[in-house]
């Protein structure tokens, strides 16, 4: 289990999180939701080292993570994809794959599973990252993740900008992983998706986490999307 505990951070003198709070649970999709620049971002840049916890704790299982050089975050099992990918373009689909087992000196098991839940990238796997679509390109960030056999997986709008045969493909997957027990943490804009995913809500404003509902028959019309998201 990831535990976020009453975190503050920010960027310099500029404090973006007060207090957050936050808790992922094994085999589940948190999807965390809010207005542009309530903190989300911030959030998963502070998990995974990027940005400095000046109070508070982050915490794996019992191990802090918010107190460890941001390199040796994704060797505890934390997968994280960014968004915009940030791949490394020059290189070929499998160098990228390479990349991400190397992180945690996984070998050809972890590959192959990883290909079989994305097979349009192993007809691929020689080509420039680069040259790929969008969608491609969003898959093959995901896989670099999976490498890693991650504990607790971050991802931020990873659904932005796609054809909907790419989202549902997304969607296939983050279900599958739910099913291997897989805590994910989903930073997501799209209310359908929030909707068909998470197994909880998280509603961020002005740096700290609002409300957190159980998606239970929860629908587009409950009043808290249209108080924190403005649907």
């Amino acid at each position: 289990m990831l535990e976020i505990a009453n975190i503050d951070a920010g960027y310099g003198n500029v404090q973006v999180l007060r207090g957050l709070s936050l808790r992922a649970e094994p085999g589940e999709v948190t999807c965390v939701m809010g207005r542009n620049g309530a903190g989300k971002t911030t959030m998963l840049r502070a998990i995974i080292g990027q940005v400095a916890v000046t109070a508070g704790s982050i915490m794996l299982n019992g191990t802090p993570l918010h107190t460890l050089p941001a390199h040796e975050v994704p060797k505890r099992g934390i997968g994280y994809v960014p968004q915009g990918r940030r791949l490394f373009g020059e290189l070929s689909v499998a160098q990228n794959i390479e990349i991400g087992l190397m992180t945690r000196r996984k070998g050809a098991a972890t590959r192959d599973h990883v290909l079989s839940l994305f097979p349009r990238l192993r007809e691929r796997l020689a080509q420039r990252s680069s040259t790929l679509s969008g969608g491609e390109q969003q898959m093959l960030a995901i896989a670099r993740a999976l490498c890693l056999e991650p504990t607790v997986l971050l991802l931020d709008e990873p659904m932005e900008g796609l054809q909907p045969s790419m989202i549902t493909l997304i969607r296939d997957t983050l279900t599958t992983l739910k099913s291997s027990g897989v805590a994910t943490i989903l930073v997501e804009q799209r209310v359908e998706t929030a909707l068909a995913l998470a197994d909880r809500i998280a509603f961020v404003t002005n740096g700290t986490v609002a409300e957190i509902l159980a998606n239970d028959g929860l629908s587009a019309k409950t009043p808290q999307f249209h108080t924190f998201v403005g649907v």
